[in-house]
């Protein structure tokens, strides 16, 4: 599947670059795909660069939990649940526990403790995969879960429409949730469709309903507090865990008389290797991402949509977010331009702004967690993790443009 996106990437770019040099005469559309090749070659190295501190930092940290016998504890506490979900991972096995810390991290917005939370998972989960090239259905579940960015505290977007002079930066706030909590939705279902999992088991369902219960919960809570005190709260909260979670690996490590310096030193080698490793994948597929972006496909893109709405007698508002839902599954720092960028020229509290931000706050880059995930542990054939993960995305959006509708008219 990932051979024939990868090359399907570079096809439409060169079909849609032909289109603009015959049809309207833009030569000049070559350079700039050639030039988004080596433009995203630099910025695969930048971003690893950023990988090798942050990967080096937690998965130092992982090792202390590691031994001191956190991740199994976490592991024993899932395994009912999990057993079902992802029946070839045997129960206690610390892949488990690691999946439920990245969770953990994801839902509360702190991407640069996920990934290498995740990675290290992935690692756990490959141990088990008798086909190391091919990807397992419990490495399937949980990218697609991990890809369809539960979020509980969206604070980055809080922080992008402040800086931008929003009067309520929080505003986008439950709608992010409830979009949020489709996408997720959407790529359980899908996954467990493909792989015929039984989700009325009794265990998956009470797990479900808790879920579903403290979702409710937190609604309730949020929803009476004013816009500022609900930015401090969700800042106070996710730098609270971040920290706490450093602080329970150090004392637990050391309660359990763990060398935590020296286990810190031995996980940061290891996150130092899994970076290396990383390279090619990161470039392979933002070079292919970045030729696609040049040759004016997603624009293209663009301009159908709206002709289609139109077409149908629909409010085409939405539309002009589209550019940040498009570029959102390939590239997180392109979505995030794209949308401080409508931000600026249409408002920041305009409709097609918050429906922007909507959509940043509850979808993930979808290709860049394929490479990242499956480039770490070599996996080439990715079977139905794309088309699951695709599908959560497009939940999240169609959700994301229905709840802005419902809230902002």
């Amino acid at each position: 599947m990932l051979n024939a996106l990868w090359l399907g990437f570079f096809l439409i770019a060169a079909a849609s670059a032909a289109i603009r040099w015959l049809a309207a005469g833009e030569a000049a559309v070559f350079a700039a795909m050639v030039e988004s090749l080596f433009a995203m070659a630099k910025l695969s190295v930048e971003v690893m660069i950023l990988l090798f501190g942050t990967l080096t930092l937690w998965l130092g940290f992982l090792r202390i939990a590691e031994k001191a016998g956190l991740v199994d504890i976490l592991a024993r506490l899932l395994a009912p649940l999990f057993r079902r979900l992802m029946p070839e991972v045997p129960a206690g096995h610390p892949a488990l526990g690691l999946i439920t810390l990245n969770f953990t991290a994801n839902a509360i917005g702190l991407d640069n403790a996920a990934t290498p939370i995740g990675l290290k998972a992935m690692r756990a989960l490959q141990e088990l995969n008798p086909v190391p090239g091919t990807a397992t259905n419990a490495q399937i579940l949980f990218l697609v879960l991990n890809a369809s960015s539960l979020t509980l505290l969206p604070v980055s977007i809080f922080m992008y429409r402040a800086q931008q002079g929003a009067a309520d930066p929080t505003m986008v706030f439950l709608p992010i949730l409830l979009a949020t909590s489709a996408s997720t939705l959407a790529g359980l279902l899908s996954v467990a469709l493909m792989q015929r999992l039984r989700l009325w088991d009794p265990v998956v369902l009470a797990w479900l309903a808790g879920a579903a219960l403290v979702l409710g919960g937190i609604m309730s809570t949020l929803a009476g507090m004013s816009a500022a005190t609900l930015a401090a709260a969700s800042s106070l909260t996710g730098n609270l865990v971040l920290f706490g979670l450093v602080l329970c690996f150090l004392v637990f490590g050391a309660w359990r008389r763990i060398q935590v310096y020296e286990c810190f030193i031995e996980g940061a080698r290891e996150g130092f290797d899994v970076a290396r490793n990383l390279l090619p994948y990161l470039v392979a597929m933002l070079c292919a991402v970045g030729v696609l972006r040049a040759s004016g496909a997603l624009d293209f893109a663009l301009a159908g949509l709206r002709w289609l709405v139109e077409a149908g007698g629909l409010d085409s508002r939405f539309v002009e977010a589209m550019p940040t839902a498009l570029v959102k599954p390939f590239s997180g720092s392109a979505a995030r331009a794209m949308l401080i960028e409508l931000m600026k020229s249409a408002g920041v509290d305009s409709f097609p702004a918050l429906v922007a931000a909507t959509i940043q706050g509850s979808t993930e880059t979808t290709f860049y967690v394929l490479a990242v995930y499956f480039g770490a542990v070599g996996i080439q054939r990715a079977r139905h993790a794309v088309g699951c993960a695709l599908l959560a995305d497009l939940a999240g959006v169609v959700a994301a443009v229905a709840v802005c509708y419902w809230f902002f008219g």
